[in-house]
């Protein structure tokens, strides 16, 4: 095939959804100007998601827990993981959640511009990770900057300062948990200092493997929320009816609505992997030791699935992507729903109007990140 797909938007100024909206009727497949190949249909999509032994996830030359293992391995450190993840472990943190989002949007200005990705989706992710982690507050500020840095140096391809950005991301972590091992049996009772004391294997994990950890749950987590609580936003303030019909609703029909809004601008673009053996998949023959992306935002957007994308929470529920699946579906995604309807509940029940700026329309991220890179609005009560 000789149709190829940038990493980034062509001189037209499309943005990778609509870009993939274009290209997904014709080309299941196709490969990109970096030599991936990229699954655009839901099909093929899942197929891949699903095959751990041809679709390997040790992708990357770090050490990412645990979406960068396979077999065995993946399935320890998961273990390891899931327990900070559970249910059980998240709901003490509902109130903490919830106080962090109410307190944020009463202190949003009214009718003035307010940037829904940087000014509550940024503010919230960073202030509600640090109460769940047991951070220090003073680290926002520059939790907050490295966000904005790192989002920068993602959409312009330079690999040497996303790696520096990467770098200072560490160093972050570093700082929280090198502190909470010199302590021993003082540190803080804290999920950190919990996770400090895991054991794989019969030892405990190597700062390598905590570091590893942490940015999986922070440094991806983090911009997550906050393009996620920006696609939110936007969808609510163009569709003023739903706002209306969320502050009355249960919890587990805003969770759906959420899930739905995220399917149809799903922020989380890709994951990435690399084939252990030729595979043939959507028509095209892939060799062995071949890039694969699976284009979440693409698949969760098929027609052929989705009704043409007709707004459905409840049909599309089951088929819906933006949290992946299989075995690396997302630990966190519980944590992530819990907080996106935490915050949206809270943004609700403390405005009355949810509008765009006039004049200022919503600007789309640049690939490889999805979403908005701005919302701005203007809130009323």
């Amino acid at each position: 095939m000789t149709d190829h797909m940038p990493d980034d938007l062509s001189a037209a100024g499309r943005d990778l959804r609509a870009y993939t909206d274009e290209l997904r009727p014709k080309h299941p497949v196709i490969r990109n100007l970096a030599g991936e190949w990229v699954l655009l249909r839901y099909a093929e999509v899942v197929a891949a998601a699903l095959d751990h032994e041809r679709f390997s996830s040790k992708v990357s030359r770090y050490l990412q827990i645990p979406n960068g293992l396979d077999g065995e391995e993946h399935t320890r450190y998961r273990e390891i993981i899931e327990r900070h993840l559970s249910r059980v472990a998240l709901e003490p943190f509902v109130p903490v959640f919830e106080s962090v989002a109410t307190q944020l949007m009463a202190n949003l200005p009214r009718r003035a511009v307010v940037d829904a990705v940087r000014d509550i989706g940024a503010v919230f992710a960073v202030r509600a990770q640090c109460k769940w982690l047991g951070w220090p507050a003073e680290l926002e500020p520059r939790l907050l900057a490295w966000m904005e840095e790192n989002h920068t140096a993602t959409r312009s391809g330079d690999s040497a300062w996303m790696a520096d950005v990467a770098e200072q991301f560490d160093r972050i972590i570093l700082s929280v948990i090198l502190p909470r091992r010199a302590m021993e049996g003082t540190a803080p009772d804290d999920v950190t200092t919990r996770l400090c004391r895991q054991m794989v294997d019969g030892r405990l994990l190597t700062e390598t493997e905590l570091v590893s950890i942490l940015r999986n749950w922070t440094g991806g987590d983090l911009g997550s929320i906050a393009l996620c609580i920006g696609v939110l936003v936007a969808h609510v303030a163009l569709q003023p009816g739903l706002a209306e019909r969320l502050r009355t609703a249960a919890d587990s029909e805003v969770e759906g609505v959420i899930d739905e809004i995220l399917r149809l601008d799903d922020p989380f673009v890709s994951n990435r992997r690399i084939t252990t053996c030729p595979v043939h998949i959507g028509g095209q023959d892939i060799p062995g030791g071949a890039r694969v992306k699976l284009n979440w935002t693409s698949a969760n957007r098929d027609e052929s699935v989705f009704d043409n994308n007709r707004f459905a929470p409840e049909r599309n529920a089951a088929a819906n992507l933006v949290y992946g699946l299989g075995k690396h579906v997302c630990p966190g995604r519980l944590l992530a729903t819990w907080e996106l309807r935490i915050a949206l509940q809270a943004l609700l029940a403390s405005v009355q109007t949810i509008e765009l700026a006039p004049d200022q329309q919503p600007e789309r991220e640049m690939a490889p990140v999805g979403g908005y890179h701005r919302v701005p609005v203007i809130l009323s009560e």
